[in-house]
């Protein structure tokens, strides 16, 4: 007979969105199950930046959450023993059309507290960024970067010391109402919230299939700057001004997105933007690419990596780099930002859909209790 578990919330899935919601129900005091069919998390979840993005994301729920989500980074990095490795971003930019882009989005509820930054004051305010050919950049101070690898298992940690059981190496093969079955035991809650991250095709697949969700690989590297050099925020360039949402969608940015289609198709069909992110010992991760498709391989491509590489050394005063790994992230993508779906009253089904996990995990969490709490009273 296979055993049964309980507790106030099951969550499936031990990626930052199970871990956030696995958070936001201890914070209601409830006991809390996590389980996830690897040995610890492997996914998308440490794939990436640790780069929690405020300025650029889509207005609206995802700002708002992602506000929401920075904050709740700061209020338990000191909790958990997570180090916060720097702040805020510049974004340099190196076309004229693009400066108007950067002005509109300034002038933006959502452009509150960012400065643009004129050629002039980028030698003495970010001498990191290499101002040759640029007409200035934008600073926003709301972002925070975090070291994925070892914050993803701090806070697994921190977790369970509040309480939280998590039951690793246990794939869930089936989910209805209250309760979630795995090989060996059936789990049994109040509420369950299921976190499938990549693995869509398995439970909750009917609830997903409307949303026509596809997959975005993207490559990223870890450099080491053969002269030592100090990142005190992140960096991009605008090259993200026609691609992240927030900017993108400004009626100025639909002439630069044009121009760069037509003057930088190579880069536009690869879906390259710069990121790049300094860890405690030095060496900067820098990224992306982005390759969209159903069933993506598991293969990079030294061509994107050196396009990758171009826009850092153009971008930023650091020209000599070694690279010392590579890696190949893959994470859901679709029109809308996130999926939340209700199977039956005691059980939600969660997608982060835009690749912002770590930017709004805590506020998606937040909402999903907020709105069954509401549905309770």
């Amino acid at each position: 007979m296979h055993e049964v578990t309980q507790a106030d919330v099951v969550i499936v899935g031990a990626g930052i969105l199970g871990l956030a919601h696995a958070h936001e129900a201890l914070k209601r005091g409830n006991s809390v199950i996590v389980i996830d069919r690897d040995e610890r998390c492997l996914g998308a979840s440490i794939r990436n930046f640790g780069f929690v993005t405020v300025s650029g994301l889509r207005g609206g729920d995802i700002w708002r959450r992602a506000v929401y989500s920075r904050d709740e980074w700061l209020n338990i990095a000191p909790e958990a023993g997570i180090d916060i490795e720097h702040r805020g971003t510049w974004l340099l930019v190196r076309h004229p059309m693009a400066w108007s882009v950067a002005e509109a989005f300034a002038a933006t509820e959502m452009g509150e507290e960012v400065e643009l930054v004129d050629r002039s004051q980028l030698s003495l305010r970010a001498p990191l960024l290499d101002d040759q050919e640029a007409v200035g950049a934008l600073y926003s101070p709301h972002e925070v970067r975090v070291e994925s690898v070892t914050a993803i298992p701090a806070l697994t940690r921190w977790l369970g010391e509040r309480g939280a059981r998590f039951l690793w190496g246990e794939e869930v093969l089936a989910a209805e109402g209250g309760s979630v079955w795995t090989s060996t035991r059936e789990i049994r809650g109040q509420r369950v919230v299921l976190c499938p991250g990549n693995s869509l095709s398995g439970i909750g697949q009917e609830y997903l299939a409307p949303y026509d969700i596809t997959f975005s690989k993207l490559q990223m590297l870890r450099v080491v700057p053969r002269s030592p050099v100090r990142f005190d925020a992140a960096v991009m360039n605008d090259l993200s001004l026609a691609r992240y949402q927030g900017y993108a969608d400004l009626p100025e940015a639909k002439a630069w997105g044009e121009y760069l289609d037509e003057h930088e198709p190579v880069l536009r069909a690869a879906g390259i933007h710069l990121i790049a992110v300094q860890s405690a010992d030095g060496s900067v991760v820098i990224g992306d690419s982005h390759d969209y498709g159903n069933d993506p391989d598991p293969f990079s491509s030294e061509a994107v990596d050196r396009m990758i590489l171009d826009q850092f050394r153009s971008t930023t005063c650091v020209k000599e780099v070694d690279v010392i790994s590579r890696w190949v992230g893959v994470y859901p993508t679709a029109e809308v930002d996130c999926v939340i779906e209700a199977p039956s009253p005691q059980q939600r089904i969660v997608v982060v859909t835009s690749g912002k996990g770590a930017s709004t995990g805590f506020g998606i969490a937040k909402d999903v209790f907020d709105a069954w709490d509401g549905e309770a009273a």
